[in-house]
């Protein structure tokens, strides 16, 4: 029995000395953490709790991150907004190009009595200081030459052919129109363009009857007024828009077929 007890302990003792003792079993690493996901500034834009509240319902139809993220306008920028109506773009714009960019949102007399108070909302006690109100009715702008980065036409191509006298909408010379803003975009600068597709084929006419445009004709014209299609975004695109109902059509209002463009004035 006692030998049976020494020799026990001698083969525990053995076992031991086997062991390395200066290599100890590696403590279970910790997964490394994770780091914040990025937030892009057009994301951050959207995002700001300094928006006006009623913009927020039209985010999820208008998906503006996506669509300034395709134009490629960033912080820094000077930007003209043509016809911004209430403003839910040049407040996004605003954000985006940040206090060392500048955003001019251009109105005319129709497009204020339009927005009426919204657009007093949107620029009052100087709540987007690197904003200005550009003011010139149809066939009245005069810009700078070689002023903007990048210049915006959003859901209001199709009124280069729209006529109002209700309205007091001039009917628009588009020839001189599209010079005038070819000329106030910098070399290598941007036009964005959204609105509302018309069916394939339709004549520009339809700017005027449906308030809705074919994209064959935005795109000639504008590469007839000196800029090159750089690319164009699905981003807001819808199948089961009807593109004979006009665009106010109670059945398909916020929801329309849109296509988004992206062009360039050569360097």
């Amino acid at each position: 029995m006692k030998t049976t007890f020494t020799l026990s302990i001698v083969l525990l003792l053995l076992a031991g000395c086997g062991q390395d003792k200066s290599s100890p079993e590696p403590a279970a690493s910790k997964p490394p953490a994770q780091a914040a996901p990025e937030v892009s500034i057009y994301a951050a834009a959207v995002a700001s709790d300094k928006r006006l509240e009623g913009d927020l319902a039209s985010d999820a139809g208008r998906k503006p991150d996506a669509v300034l993220e395709f134009f490629g306008i960033g912080p820094g920028d000077v930007v003209l907004e043509m016809w911004a109506g209430s403003g839910y773009y040049t407040e996004l714009l605003a954000h985006v190009v940040g206090s060392e960019g500048k955003v001019y949102a251009h109105a005319n007399t129709p497009i204020l009595n339009f927005a009426g108070d919204a657009h007093v909302r949107r620029h009052a006690d100087d709540r987007l200081p690197n904003t200005e109100i550009l003011h010139a009715e149809n066939n009245e702008l005069s810009l700078e030459a070689d002023t903007f980065d990048a210049a915006t036409i959003i859901l209001n191509y199709h009124d280069l052919y729209w006529s109002s006298e209700q309205y007091g909408w001039e009917k628009i010379d588009v020839p001189a129109f599209l010079a005038e803003i070819y000329k106030g975009i910098k070399p290598g600068g941007t036009l964005g363009i959204v609105d509302h597709s018309a069916a394939p084929g339709s004549p520009a006419e339809t700017g005027n009857s449906l308030h809705r445009i074919d994209s064959a004709v935005v795109i000639a014209e504008l590469e007839g007024a000196g800029f090159v299609l750089e690319a164009e975004s699905d981003v807001l695109q819808n199948p089961d828009d009807d593109h004979t109902r006009n665009v106010f059509d109670p059945s398909i209002r916020g929801n329309t077929d849109r296509f988004v463009l992206r062009l360039r004035k050569p360097e």
